[in-house]
C-alpha cells in the first residue's frame, strides 16, 4: 500500500505566495489595461446638460465658458474642476456636476439671491441669504435693495444685523437704506429719510435696546419742537443716558446779540 508524503508547510507557504504574486499581477494587468481603454479616444464626451437655476445665465454661453476647460473623455474627466469652473461663472453660487450615461455630464445650478449691495456704490459686490459676499453685474438687480458694509469677513453678522434692526423702524414708517459696521465695531444706519443714526457698539441686545428707546420716544421729543420723525437729520445713540438729536429747522444755538 502506496502512503502519501505529507507536503512540507514550507513548501505549502511557498504555493499560496506564488498564487497571490500571480493573482495581483493579472489584477494589475487588468487595472492597467482597462486605465488604458478609459483613456483612449472611445469614450469622447458629446455635450454637457445644464439645468437648475439658470435666470442670469444662458445655458448655451454656460456650456461654452466651461468646455474649454475640461480634459479627458466621460471617464477620465475632472468632475471637481468642472464644478470648479461653473461656480467661477458670476451668479453661479453652486454646481452640482455628475456623469449621464453614456457620454454626457449634466450640471445642476443654483444661483445667488441677492438680498442687498454689499460695499460702495463704486463696487459690483453683493450678498445672498446666506451672508455671503460675491461679484455680479448689479444693473441687474433691484435699486431698492438695501446697501450693507463692514469687514467682508463678517458680512453674515451684518446681513443678521440688518434683520433684526429693519422690523423696528417699520411701525414708523422707516426703512433702513444702509446698515454699516464700522472698522472701529460700530453700527451706523442711513434711513430712508436721509437721517444718519449713530447705533454705537455691543451685542445685538444692546444695540436694539438703544434703537428701540430712541424710536419710542423720538416722535415726542420732536414734537416738541414742531417736527416729526421725517424731520430728523441724525442722531446719535452713544450716549449712556440718552441720546444726541439733530432735527432740521431747529437750532439750539444761541445767537450772538453783538451780530445783530
Amino acid at each position: 500500500m502506496t502512503r502519501s508524503i505529507p507536503v512540507p508547510f514550507d513548501v505549502k507557504l511557498m504555493n499560496v505566495l506564488a498564487s497571490l504574486v500571480f493573482a495581483l499581477f493579472a489584477f494589475m494587468l487588468l487595472a492597467a489595461g482597462g486605465w488604458w481603454v478609459l483613456r483612449q479616444p472611445f469614450f469622447p464626451l458629446a455635450g454637457i446638460k445644464v439645468d437648475g437655476e439658470v435666470t442670469h445665465n444662458n445655458a448655451v454661453t454656460l456650456r461654452a465658458n466651461v468646455a474649454p476647460q475640461l480634459a479627458g473623455n466621460f471617464f477620465t474627466v475632472d468632475l471637481a474642476r468642472a464644478r470648479s469652473a461653473f461656480e467661477s461663472v458670476p451668479w453661479v453660487r453652486k454646481a452640482v456636476v455628475r456623469r449621464e450615461f453614456p457620454n454626457k455630464l449634466r450640471a445642476t445650478l443654483t444661483e445667488h439671491v441677492p438680498v442687498a449691495h454689499w460695499g460702495d456704490e463704486a463696487g459690483s459686490r453683493l450678498i445672498n441669504g446666506f451672508g455671503e459676499v460675491f461679484e455680479a453685474n448689479v444693473a441687474e438687480v433691484d435699486d431698492s435693495l438695501p446697501r450693507l458694509d463692514g469687514p467682508t469677513e463678517q458680512a453674515g453678522q451684518v446681513l443678521g444685523m440688518y434683520r433684526v434692526l429693519a422690523p423696528l423702524f417699520q411701525p414708523y414708517q422707516l426703512a433702513i437704506d444702509q446698515l454699516t459696521l464700522t472698522s472701529r465695531g460700530s453700527w451706523r444706519v442711513l434711513l430712508d429719510t436721509g437721517a444718519v443714526i449713530e447705533l454705537g457698539r455691543g451685542q445685538g441686545e444692546e444695540v436694539v435696546a438703544r434703537t428701540q428707546r430712541f424710536l419710542r420716544t423720538v416722535t415726542p421729543v420732536a414734537g416738541q419742537y414742531g417736527r416729526t420723525v421725517a424731520s430728523v437729520e441724525g442722531a446719535d445713540l452713544r450716549h449712556n443716558e440718552g441720546y444726541a438729536l439733530r432735527l432740521r429747522g431747529v437750532t439750539t444755538v444761541v445767537a450772538d446779540p453783538k451780530k445783530k
